[in-house]
């Protein structure tokens, strides 16, 4: 019998691409778009940075407001709703030449772009598969990272010929008229709205069912493991979000050119994927703290060699370490706080890793900023995160990881 493809892949597509069109408002993306900007507006580095410090801070704010609004509307509206916003605030930022309206527009950016349509993405796919997540999760991944290396040259190419203004405004044409119809022709908040079994397997999906045990959350927070695994995730935060700002620049220092630029974005870009699929398979086979020490070293090393490329070869050898230490570091990130400390509070508990993260992300580009323009240089700083980060790796190696049913107090504060 001829069985329809499951409508959830054409949502997952539809995810994937929604998570490729928050570029502009990406730190990645920002970073394209630094040094034009820099040039245009008069404005210094360290301004910038702070500017981009506050957007990402306040920013962060709409991940928690958009999960509301996913519930009581639906990912169908909310999903186009944010993106024909989205679209509006990359037109009026591509029109912009005041400083404060640029403030304002790069951190409605950063709250339309990296943290509530990141989130509505990903949620889809959780809405439309149970069972097959996993598999579902590999698809968008592959995906997304295929939409991202195609969308990185892309816009490169078109700043470098048009400049950054056209750049921006084709990027709100595509999403106000590309994305957004697309989104709601296609998505639906789940598969019994379109009458089918979700995953398209007969039968009632099995609940997720609590477990017994879980820690609370001041009690994970006294876990020396959190911490660790923490500090490596907004270790890999700072590091990400102050090179993807200022990465042309950093290169330039090193005597490269805007397309060696362009180019490392699509070598991070694939070899965070190889990264991302090393780390699942690792992580069902090895410890995870033994894991994010080898996530570590490599970013470490990535570090550590940025202040002495001096050829192409290195500088995309640079890339892949970079990448390929990402890669790993956002599995464990994913993975970890549920594995070691159940789901009864898992909720708070990865809230506090994220709130972390995205302060040492909002941190980077500030300190790389600061640096520069006491030192005259980069170099220095590296080497000297690439130093904090090898600790974290030692630290890794030293530490247990918590299970959830090692935490009964947890269990006995919550009924008290």
């Amino acid at each position: 019998m001829n069985r329809r493809p499951y409508y959830g892949w054409a949502v997952v597509l539809v995810a994937a691409a929604a998570m490729v069109g928050t570029l502009p408002g990406r730190t990645q993306g920002l970073g394209l778009v630094t040094e034009p900007i820099l040039a245009d507006l008069g404005l210094d580095r360290l301004a910038w940075a702070q500017i981009n410090f506050w957007a990402t801070l306040i920013g962060s704010g709409f991940a928690l407001a958009v999960g509301r609004f996913i519930d009581r509307l639906g990912s169908r509206a909310v999903l186009t709703a944010i993106v024909l916003a989205l679209a509006v605030v990359v037109a009026l930022m591509g029109a912009t030449s005041a400083v404060a309206w640029m403030a304002l527009l790069v951190t409605l950016t950063r709250g339309l772009g990296q943290s509530a349509l990141s989130v509505v993405s990903l949620t889809m796919v959780g809405q439309w598969f149970v069972r097959r997540l996993a598999l579902a999760m590999g698809v968008y991944a592959v995906v997304m990272s295929v939409g991202f290396m195609i969308a990185f040259p892309v816009v490169g190419a078109v700043i470098q010929s048009r400049g950054w203004r056209t750049a921006w405004l084709a990027i709100a044409g595509a999403l106000a008229v590309g994305l957004a119809p697309l989104a709601w022709a296609v998505v639906r908040s789940g598969p019994e709205s379109v009458g089918l079994a979700v995953d398209g397997v007969p039968g009632p999906a099995p609940e997720a069912k609590e477990p017994i045990v879980g820690w609370g959350w001041r009690d994970a927070l006294g876990t020396p493991t959190f911490w660790v695994f923490a500090a490596g995730s907004s270790l890999y935060g700072l590091v990400a979000s102050g090179i993807g700002l200022f990465n042309e620049s950093i290169l330039a220092e090193r005597g490269f050119g805007p397309q060696i630029y362009y180019q490392t974005l699509v070598v991070t870009a694939v070899t965070a994927l190889v990264g991302n699929l090393g780390g699942g398979y690792l992580a069902d086979r090895w410890s995870m703290p033994r894991l994010m020490a080898v996530a570590m070293v490599v970013l470490a090393a990535g570090l550590a060699v940025l202040p002495h490329v001096a050829t192409v070869p290195q500088v995309m050898g640079w890339a892949v370490l970079m990448g390929v230490g990402g890669g790993f570091v956002m599995v464990l990130f994913f993975g970890y706080w549920a594995r070691a400390y159940g789901r009864r509070h898992l909720g708070k508990i990865q809230g506090a890793a994220q709130a972390l993260t995205v302060l040492a992300s909002a941190v980077g580009p500030l300190l790389l900023a600061e640096w520069v323009a006491r030192t005259g240089s980069y170099g220095s700083m590296f080497t000297l995160l690439a130093a904090v980060v090898s600790v974290n790796a030692v630290a890794a190696l030293a530490v247990r990881m918590p299970r959830p049913e090692e935490a009964p107090i947890a269990l006995a504060r919550e009924s008290a």
